[in-house]
C-alpha cells in the first residue's frame, strides 16, 4: 500500500476520525490485520484558528505548504488534508511538496451525483460557506446547485463548530439548532446535505433520520476515498 500524509490537527477532534476511519476501510477490504501506512503532521489549531479569523490566508497556506514538504520528506506517497476549510489554500499542496492532493470536495460530489441529486445544502465553516473556492469547485466540476443558511444560521453552524465541537463539546441544544437550519435548506430546495465541516459529523450522523435529508460526510468518504487510493496504487 501506499503511505498517506495526512495534515491533521484542524481540530485534531476529527483528525481521530480520519485516522480511525482510514484503517477501518483497510481493514474491511483486505482483512486480518492490515492497517493503512500513515504519517500524520498535526497543527497547533490555535495558530491556525488565529489566521483564519484574521483573514491570515496566504500566511496559514505556507504553513500547509512547509508541512506537506515535510510529509514528502517523512516517506509519504499523497497528501490527505483533513479540513475543509482549510482547502481554500490548498493550491500551493501539491507544488510544494512533490505529491497529489486528494481533494476533500471531490469524493463527496461524486457520491451526490451518483445518487442522482442536483441542489445540495451545505454546512461548514463561514469560510467555506461564504468563500467561492468551495461552492464553485461542486457547481463547476460536478454541476451541483449549492444552498447555504441565511446570515444567522451561517453564523450559527460557524459558533457551534469552533466554541463546541472543536473543544469536543457536544449539546443537544446545538444539535437541536442545527436540524432547524437543515430544515430550512430542504425548504430552500436542498435535496441532501453536506457535512462540509470534518466537524460536524460529531453532532450530525448520516442516516440520521431526524436531519430530513440523506447526508454526506465529507470526513468519511474522504478517509475511505483516501484508502482505496492507498490500496489501488499499490502496485
Amino acid at each position: 500500500m501506499k503511505t498517506l500524509g495526512l495534515l491533521g490537527g484542524m481540530s485534531w477532534e476529527s483528525t481521530v476520525t480520519y485516522y480511525q476511519e482510514i484503517n477501518r476501510h483497510v481493514r474491511a477490504i483486505k482483512g486480518g490485520l492490515h492497517s493503512s501506512p500513515c504519517i500524520v503532521y498535526s497543527f497547533d489549531f490555535a495558530r491556525i484558528e488565529a489566521l483564519q479569523h484574521t483573514g491570515q490566508w496566504d500566511e496559514a497556506g505556507i504553513l500547509l505548504n512547509e508541512a506537506a514538504a515535510a510529509l514528502q520528506r517523512a516517506g509519504a506517497d499523497a497528501i490527505v488534508l483533513c479540513t475543509n476549510t482549510m482547502h481554500f489554500v490548498s493550491h500551493g499542496i501539491e507544488r510544494a511538496s512533490g505529491l497529489p492532493l486528494l481533494h476533500i470536495t471531490d469524493p463527496t460530489a461524486e457520491r451526490i451525483v451518483k445518487a442522482g441529486f442536483k441542489s445540495v445544502g451545505l454546512l461548514g465553516t463561514r469560510f467555506t460557506m461564504e468563500k467561492d473556492f468551495y461552492r464553485s469547485r461542486l457547481r463547476d466540476k460536478f454541476g451541483l446547485t449549492v444552498v447555504v443558511p441565511d446570515e444567522a444560521g451561517r453564523t450559527a453552524v460557524h459558533d457551534i463548530i469552533y466554541m463546541e465541537l472543536c473543544n469536543g463539546i457536544i449539546r443537544e441544544t446545538s444539535r437541536e439548532l442545527y436540524y432547524t437550519i437543515i430544515a430550512a435548506l430542504k425548504t430552500a430546495g436542498a435535496e441532501c446535505l453536506i457535512l462540509g465541516c470534518t466537524e460536524i459529523g460529531l453532532l450530525v450522523a448520516e442516516g440520521d433520520s431526524r436531519c430530513g435529508l440523506p447526508v454526506f460526510d465529507t470526513t468519511k468518504v474522504h478517509a475511505v476515498a483516501a484508502a482505496e487510493w492507498a490500496m489501488e496504487n499499490s502496485g
